[in-house]
């Protein structure tokens, strides 16, 4: 990571860092977004963050929304700021050829208000989301992990990802309302991980095995109940980011140990909304967030054959951590390109792409 003196060096320079979707994946491996991520929710509990705000705006055939938040100074570095823009239109993989969503993060030094980066936000939500699925589980999961993942896009070759970073990966399950898609994301996860990966075509083929559940879709009505999961399991819900989306059946978050990322945001998109206005549960029964999580605060799994469940929504605190994270490596790797964003048009210079 690059030290307060060269992030502040840079600070010097008028121009602006710009880095791409593929730059991030080469700058940020899985397994320091994790530290990343945990360290951010840490340095949270200790007061150490600029408080989070969401913004969210409905236009005709999608909608855009707005999170942001910031770290203080520390010995790493200055006091920073990022704010994400997401444009979400359901419609362009078929209408007009673009992805469902698309937008930027662009991250602020805190101390004088200089644009030090603008890059891709697709790519730093993606490993973000997994990141904290990752933490969450390097506490509460079981020492050994029989997997089923439920949802073979994207994300969930990076929850698998980031699961394997924390917990030996013993069986992995994956299903798809495709068939074909989970047989092929099965393929290719089975040679990223060294870990064969098995495609199924019913979620409760290996129901009773299964320590660890992922649940990454876009359902917006429960799949996943409470004569799914065995005593002792770990379920990671991730879908859930919306009001009208939902994976797990109120009556499982009721009969388990919830943990959120964020309550008030899980009470009102997550899993835990719908269990909310089921009346099955209160938000006084949440059995504690991923600051008191990391932070130690509480001892959050009581025995070991208390179901856990996380309801990960996502929040602007993870997307800082992991933008800074970006900026810090590409500084130190010369990645990414530079714009004067205050200067005259065309001042654009490439620099050398990380290598992998």
């Amino acid at each position: 990571m690059a030290t307060a003196s060269s992030r502040s060096h840079q600070s010097d320079a008028a121009a602006t860092l710009v880095l791409g979707g593929r730059d991030i994946a080469r700058l940020l491996p899985m397994e320091r977004c994790i530290d990343a991520i945990e360290d951010a929710f840490a340095r949270h509990a200790l007061g150490e963050t600029i408080a989070a705000g969401v913004l969210g705006t409905h236009v005709h055939g999608g909608g855009f929304h707005v999170k942001a938040a910031g770290l203080l100074g520390s010995a790493t570095g200055p006091a920073v700021y990022a704010a994400k823009i997401n444009a979400n239109f359901p419609a362009n993989p078929r209408e007009r050829g673009l992805p469902t969503i698309q937008g930027v993060i662009a991250l602020f030094d805190a101390t004088n208000g200089r644009v030090l980066a603008v890059m891709d936000s697709v790519a730093i939500t993606s490993l973000r989301t997994a990141a904290a699925t990752a933490v969450a589980a390097k506490y509460l999961a079981p020492p050994i992990a029989a997997v089923t993942l439920c949802g073979c896009g994207e994300q969930g070759g990076h929850q698998l990802e980031a699961l394997a970073c924390v917990r030996p990966l013993d069986h992995v399950w994956v299903y798809d309302v495709v068939p074909e898609r989970a047989r092929a994301f099965a393929e290719r996860m089975t040679a990223t991980l060294g870990t064969t990966v098995a495609a199924v075509d019913n979620i409760l083929n290996n129901a009773a095995a299964s320590t660890v559940w992922i649940t990454c879709t876009t359902s917006r009505r429960w799949f996943l109940g409470r004569e799914h999961v065995a005593a002792g399991t770990f379920v990671a819900a991730v879908g859930a980011d919306n009001p009208d989306k939902q994976e797990i059946e109120p009556e499982l978050l009721a009969a388990s140990a919830v943990v959120a990322d964020v309550i008030e945001q899980c009470a009102v998109i997550g899993d835990l909304h719908h269990a909310l206005e089921a009346g099955v549960l209160r938000r006084e029964d949440v059995r504690a967030d991923l600051t008191a999580l990391v932070s130690k605060r509480q001892d959050i799994r009581r025995s070991t054959d208390e179901i856990v469940v996380f309801d990960s929504t996502g929040t602007a605190l993870e997307d800082v951590a992991a933008a800074v994270m970006a900026y810090d490596q590409a500084l130190a790797s010369g990645a990414g390109a530079h714009v004067d964003l205050s200067g005259s048009i065309g001042s654009l210079t490439r620099r050398e792409p990380l290598r992998a």
